[in-house]
């Protein structure tokens, strides 16, 4: 039995690792080494649906560019 373990993310963080996430789970050719890696990765994206209160917002993806064009790292 494993241990569980929490991690804290911002809403921010959240919007921008699903998207991620969704992307690459749904491509077939990532080249996992194993099925139980494809597994975490949809268990974890599960998570981070169901952690995102945008999901259905009119304006979704206007909120997943501003999150991140918070999140990434200022040029200067």
């Amino acid at each position: 039995m494993s241990r569980k373990i929490s991690i804290e993310l911002t809403e921010d963080e959240v919007l921008v690792l699903f998207e991620w996430l969704h992307r690459v789970n749904e491509r077939s050719q990532i080249g996992f080494e194993d099925q139980a890696e494809q597994r975490a990765a949809w268990n974890l994206e599960t998570m981070l649906e169901s952690a995102n209160p945008a999901l259905f917002a009119g304006d979704y993806w206007e909120r997943v560019q501003a999150a991140r064009d918070r999140i990434r790292d200022s040029e200067g």
